[in-house]
């Protein structure tokens, strides 16, 4: 698909920006070498190529997984204005 100066200005419209015919002329021409670009990507052949997640092998550490902080639930919910059955209260607020 071709990619004409009318429809720059029309875009141009369509996003609200101001352009003038130099402005709008050098826009055309880097659009066009965005477009090439993208059809030389697309006339490589992937057929039979993997996805990759990452561009190399890598693996992320991981650590084991283990509590390290003591349980303080009861101490938080010392302060707690409105506290029941372990759960704390609060107003309603929805009706």
């Amino acid at each position: 698909m071709a990619l004409t100066l009318e429809d720059v200005h029309r875009i141009a419209h369509l996003a609200r920006i101001e352009i003038d015919a130099a402005a709008a002329t050098e826009v055309h021409r880097k659009l066009e070498a965005i477009f090439a670009m993208i059809n030389e990507l697309q006339a490589v052949d992937t057929n039979g190529i993997v996805p990759m997640s990452h561009a190399q092998d890598v693996m992320l550490p991981l650590r084991d997984d283990v509590v390290t902080e003591r349980d303080r639930h009861a101490l938080f919910q010392s302060v707690a204005p409105a506290v029941e059955d372990g759960l704390y209260l609060v107003p309603k607020v929805i009706e």
